[in-house]
């Protein structure tokens, strides 16, 4: 149908952003003490550079793009100008982290006075009394992408709608989205990077990981502990009740919601507020609708202070956010070409085919796939649940594989760069059948042939990094480009706090009350 509907030229339209975050570390690999560097901007207010949940968690910011070129061109111009300001700081290249001395070697980040920038260090801390601090400084890329109005519009007719053109796009995003739930494990499988930890992340606490040595664990078949029950997580969310509904639009923000409005025990029992300190911005299932945490989301661009259920409500699905791929510590940018010519496919695969029904046991299944993955992925003898029974993974993974060929043969037909789709796809069916290394499995091996640890190997990559940039410095004018948006995020910064400001508890209120 989309091919009949012009594809190419509509896909044109199509956008794509990363957000990828990194680590500032000294130079000696410890997590860095060090406040954002100045010369980068104010984090509250710079639209490219800002900081995740610690202070040295630094995050790139792409604008969408409508080619991969020009998204990884501005990635690698906003790593240059960054690296022109650091001194001896350098970036982790990995997904699990550098050496951390426990918690309170974490500083959260600092959006300054403003109650909206008290309000997003509030929920930072928040997350640390609920969570723990430790998962919180694991990194990794978003890949967001949205496809144009035209299509959308064309699709519509072609099916011949009713309703409005907004509902029919969030529906169709909505079954995207559980397409990309239901499969999703073959992200970890095929780019995951994360499959040992250096032994400082696990603070002494007992583990089911094995000791590879030097003060690395890891576990045999891992792809992507990120993904894991060591890293990112809805553990603690599911213990509390929190359980959200992807069937359809409506359905996500009400069970979203709710998770928001209900009061929850073991939260209450940190408490909000003690002697003006904040502890958590309330004491619900989630403080705001981003504490849900989900290998992918439904997205739409805010207005100001809007909430995102909001938002949602309002003007409808507005693009797609991946949030499942690891740092890749083989490309400096922590993200290559190939990657996100997959990827966009990948999404376009994921809009074509149709779209389950995600009952609470489908949704247990999808969730127990990605963990098995995340785990043990590696292990060729590993077989994967769906609602018609088990099917091993590469015999899954061979299927999508193959079923995405026609999709990627009809966007090289417009590619100005060649059959970069049709590559791209090739090197992860080369994965699948084993004839080019999945990175968790590379990373084992060069570990083991150097007889080094985590943080050797890690600390190595980084520093080649750290050089690959240094020794490509922007140009004079780029430079000043740059070094003027910062400017301009200063003085937007500086006229936020100047503006009176209500009670805190006041503008919480009035927030929440939306």
């Amino acid at each position: 149908m989309l091919r009949e509907a012009g594809a190419p030229r509509l896909l044109r339209g199509s956008r794509i952003g990363i957000e990828k975050e990194s680590l500032r570390v000294s130079s000696d690999g410890v997590i860095a003490q060090t406040p954002h560097p100045q010369a980068l901007g104010a984090t509250l207010t710079h639209p490219n550079v800002t900081t995740d949940y610690a202070e040295p968690l630094t995050e790139f910011i792409t604008r969408p793009h409508r080619s991969i070129p020009d998204v990884m061109h501005e990635l690698d111009e906003l790593h240059r100008w960054v690296y022109s300001h650091l001194r001896d700081e350098i970036f982790w290249a990995t997904s699990m982290p550098c050496i951390l001395r426990g918690e309170e070697s974490i500083r959260i980040a600092d959006y300054g006075p403003s109650n909206l920038g008290m309000m997003k260090t509030v929920y930072r801390r928040g997350l640390g009394y609920r969570y723990g601090k430790m998962m919180q400084v694991i990194a990794g890329v978003h890949f967001n992408y949205s496809f144009s109005d035209d299509l959308w519009q064309v699709l519509y007719e072609m099916e011949g709608a009713t309703g409005s053109l907004q509902d029919y796009r969030s529906a169709n995003y909505m079954a995207m989205l559980r397409n990309l739930k239901c499969f999703g494990w073959l992200v970890p499988y095929l780019f995951g990077a994360s499959p040992a930890v250096c032994e400082s992340f696990l603070e002494g606490n007992p583990t089911t990981l094995e000791y590879l040595g030097h003060g690395t664990y890891f576990e045999s078949f891992a792809t992507s502990l990120r993904l894991g029950d060591i890293g990112y997580q809805n553990k603690r969310e599911e213990e509390t009740g929190v359980d959200i509904d992807f069937q359809t639009l409506s359905n996500y923000i009400a069970t979203l919601e709710q998770a928001i409005e209900t009061s929850c025990p073991i939260y209450e029992s940190i408490g909000i507020e003690e002697n003006g300190y904040y502890k958590q911005l309330n004491t619900k299932l989630l403080q705001i609708e981003n504490e849900y945490y989900c290998s992918v989301r439904p997205k739409v661009i805010l207005d100001g202070l809007e909430k995102p259920v909001r938002a949602l409500q309002r003007r409808g699905i507005e693009y797609i956010e991946l949030r499942s791929v690891d740092l890749n510590v083989f490309d400096p940018l922590g993200v290559n070409e190939q990657q996100l010519y997959f990827l966009e496919a990948l999404m376009i695969y994921a809009l074509l085919q149709p779209s389950p029904i995600m009952t609470k046991d489908v949704a247990a299944l999808v969730e127990n796939n990605l963990q098995l993955v995340a785990h043990s992925g590696r292990d060729p003898q590993l077989t994967l649940t769906r609602k018609d029974g088990k099917v091993g993974l590469r015999d899954w993974a061979n299927r999508i594989l193959y079923d995405m060929q026609e999709i990627c043969s009809w966007l090289d037909e417009n590619s100005p760069t060649g059959r970069c789709y049709s590559l791209a796809l090739k090197q992860q069916q080369d994965k699948v059948a084993g004839l080019v290394e999945i990175p968790s499995t590379r990373m084992l091996d060069i570990m083991r042939a150097n007889k080094e640890s985590f943080f050797e190997f890690a600390m190595r990559q980084s520093q080649m990094v750290a050089q690959h940039f240094r020794d490509r410095p922007l140009t004079e004018e780029k430079q000043r480009h740059f070094d003027a948006l910062a400017e301009q995020s200063r003085a937007q910064y500086e006229s936020i706090n100047a503006e009176p400001q209500k009670p805190f508890d006041v503008f919480l209120q009035e927030y929440f009350s939306q």
